[in-house]
């Protein structure tokens, strides 16, 4: 599914990254260009970036 439609950034792509070590919205934009649009996505692209996170202790990290 896409999450960013201005630069066409897949939730399979956000979680990604999160695995690859993105652990904020500032590293993920720098990184796929998500949330550098309009900005509708950040919201959704955060809560991906925590659940990818939450996973790895238990905790959602801020994003």
């Amino acid at each position: 599914m896409y999450v960013c439609l201005c630069n066409g950034v897949t939730e399979r792509e956000i979680r990604q990254t999160a695995a690859a070590g993105c652990r904020t919205m500032a590293e993920l934009t720098m990184r796929t260009g998500c949330g550098a649009g309009c900005g509708s996505c950040v919201c959704m692209a955060t809560e991906i970036i925590e659940d990818v996170h939450r996973n790895d202790d238990g905790i959602a990290h801020a994003a």
